[in-house]
């Protein structure tokens, strides 16, 4: 079951089913249900509860009863645009104590690599904890949301599964189309990305292959962003003024632990989505 089909669940939920899963997807309106449905995919609606005493919270319990999936995927952002502040580990809070009361044997959690603090180094997976978090001012209060959701699954008794995606692009979501909210772009900094068929075959080798763990999502050949977004607007054929370029360091994932574990990149380097007919 994937709670939250929209950019990234839809098209996991279609090449689940393409490999002959049973799925079911839930969006927040009627509409979008309907549109899923569509598509052939067994659809619900799902107002995210903040709590256990909502009306959500049990209509949830009941669908995830009448269903039983072995997994449940939830790949549902954060709203921090839209001023949901805290909303984020509420939803994730009542999510996972609603497996647990349907006897859900299994969550993965589509979190992001924001949940790293803001310095210049190669950020690993154990470089990101709320323990670490409170401790440390050069987490953003939007990172520290996003490790106390990890945290509520990762306190459940359950088995689990957290992919931290780096910045997603693919179909419909080119990387071309932010430069021009980008003040300046750097040299020296990393390009964290991931392509969308990396970001759904990380979670169909989650499904399979990984339990109670944590890993970083990542292209693991590094390129800088200048690199990284030059290509973008070279592919994009679009007529943006490319931003100054600066030399200013920043964090870099490392997803050798994916890799270590078995995981195959179709990208190894996000260059490498702008060089095929599919990228």
């Amino acid at each position: 079951m994937l709670i939250g089909a929209g950019w990234l669940g839809k098209p996991l939920a279609l090449k689940l089913q393409e490999l002959n899963y049973q799925v079911k997807a839930s969006k927040t309106s009627q509409l979008g249900a309907e549109q899923l449905t569509l598509l052939g995919i067994d659809s619900m609606v799902c107002e995210l509860p903040t709590s256990p005493f909502e009306h959500q919270f049990n209509l949830l319990v009941e669908a995830l009863e009448e269903f039983q999936p072995d997994t449940l995927i939830g790949c549902f952002p954060p709203r921090f645009r839209q001023g949901m502040k805290d909303q984020y580990a509420k939803w994730w809070r009542s999510v996972v104590e609603a497996c647990v009361a349907a006897k859900v044997p299994k969550i993965i959690m589509v979190s992001a690599t924001s949940v790293y603090p803001d310095e210049a180094k190669l950020m690993r997976e154990e470089d990101a904890t709320l323990d670490l978090s409170r401790a440390n001012s050069k987490f953003s209060d939007s990172a520290k949301v996003m490790l106390q959701a990890e945290q509520a699954l990762l306190d459940a008794d359950i088995e689990h599964v957290v992919i931290r995606c780096a910045g997603l692009f693919g179909p419909d979501r080119h990387p071309a189309r932010f430069l021009s909210k980008l003040k300046q772009v750097s040299q020296q900094t990393t390009a964290n990305m991931l392509h969308l068929d990396d970001a759904i075959g990380v979670c169909l080798f989650a499904i399979e292959h990984l339990h109670n763990d944590t890993v970083n999502a990542c292209s693991p050949f590094k390129v800088t962003k200048a690199e990284f977004y030059s290509e973008a607007l070279r592919d994009s054929g679009l007529a943006i003024p490319f931003p100054p370029l600066s030399n200013e360091p920043a964090k870099t994932i490392c997803s050798k632990k994916l890799v270590k574990l078995g995981y195959h990149f179709h990208y190894r380097s996000a260059l490498d989505a702008f060089r095929t007919p599919n990228g």
